[in-house]
């Protein structure tokens, strides 16, 4: 089982022989083999590896959705690989604190990243420098869930379609408040994303978190919202929001009778919040392997899936490599809608 908290490793000081003098030949002789025994010494471990705990930055608050996610994909693969995960939460700058002090950490495979579309992506833009390189700190593990953005609206409102949503907004131009956790977050970027392709104006309303947000919305003083499932579970279930689309590919297994925004009408409308591991650069091949393997046995676990969704998020694998492509693709994306709005970078 994954032990989550702080654990603090230290090795063992190697220790030189005393009272020996090699002369020059012998120094060279014992310098290959040192060479040798340093190489085997990495296959070994990389072999054997883990063979102590290891920890995972996620740079969002214990207890967050992608924290609960992330945590029970590491306790499978502690698992798979008869180590403890050790989680250290690190919030902070929009996830760029978090972020940052894994891509600078030595790159052993006993620090790992969890990280979010935010930091790997939209960030670039949102910031005028961020202490880290996505692409050049940082080498991919793997893609392991989504979570789609989905529409609702306040359950006392007219609209019962997407296009019906999208047809009201046009006719009440920025009369049509939505929530979200802050400027930048996935919330406001889908609803930005949304008016870029409507050609409706709404009206952002950021809130510090999302208990703020939940009493207006009931209120109906912010009736609209592009937000995470966790976030509004409970207001569907009450039937105090009516959920119209997701932004994604495919239904969400959470919400099996509401369409995709394509199934709505709204063609090319996709928007999620995405979590992968990866780890600093430089982490060793096979490592990544191994971590990537234990990732994938996880996800595919039922079990493990039948808690992602739970938790609103869609289990998925996509490899290193595909990850690394869609973190391009995903930066494009959202520099261009960031460009659009004319957001300022912080």
């Amino acid at each position: 089982m994954a032990r989550f908290g702080r654990s603090k490793i230290t090795d063992d000081a190697h220790q030189e022989s005393e009272g020996f003098r090699p002369d020059r030949r012998s120094l060279l002789t014992l310098g290959g083999g040192a060479l040798l025994a340093a190489t085997g010494m990495r296959h070994a471990n990389a072999q054997d590896y883990p063979t102590r705990p290891v920890q995972v930055l996620v740079p969002f608050a214990g207890g967050s959705a992608s924290d609960v996610i992330t945590r029970i994909l590491l306790n499978r693969m502690s698992m798979s690989l008869g180590q403890a995960f050790v989680v250290d939460n690190r919030p902070g700058a929009g996830g760029n604190i978090g972020t940052a002090a894994a891509a600078h950490a030595a790159p052993d495979g006993y620090t790992l990243l969890m990280s979010t579309s935010g930091p790997l992506a939209a960030n670039k833009s949102l910031y005028k420098e961020l202490p880290y390189d996505p692409q050049k700190d940082l080498v991919p593990i793997g893609l392991f869930a989504t979570l789609p953005n989905v529409i609702v609206i306040n359950s006392r409102l007219p609209p019962k379609s997407l296009n019906e949503l999208i047809d009201y907004a046009k006719a009440h131009p920025r009369e049509l408040n939505y929530g979200t956790v802050g400027v930048g977050s996935s919330q406001h970027l889908a609803a930005a994303y949304f008016e870029q392709l409507t050609g409706t104006e709404i009206t952002h309303v950021p809130y510090r978190n999302i208990a703020a947000y939940t009493p207006d919305f009931i209120a109906g003083q912010v009736p609209l919202g592009f937000q995470l499932l966790p976030n509004v579970i409970s207001l569907i279930k009450s039937g105090d929001a009516r959920p119209l689309a997701v932004a994604s590919d495919k239904r969400m297994s959470a919400l099996p009778d509401v369409p995709t925004a394509a199934e709505a009408g709204l063609k090319n409308y996709e928007s999620a919040a995405w979590l992968a591991l990866l780890a600093p650069a430089s982490t060793g091949k096979a490592v990544l392997n191994r971590l990537y393997a234990a990732m994938a046995e996880a996800v595919n676990d039922p079990k493990v899936r039948a808690l992602f969704v739970e938790q609103g998020a869609e289990p998925m694998v996509m490899d290193p490599q595909g990850l690394k492509d869609f973190m391009t693709s995903e930066t494009t994306k959202w520099a261009a809608v960031i460009k659009k709005i004319g957001i300022e970078p912080m």
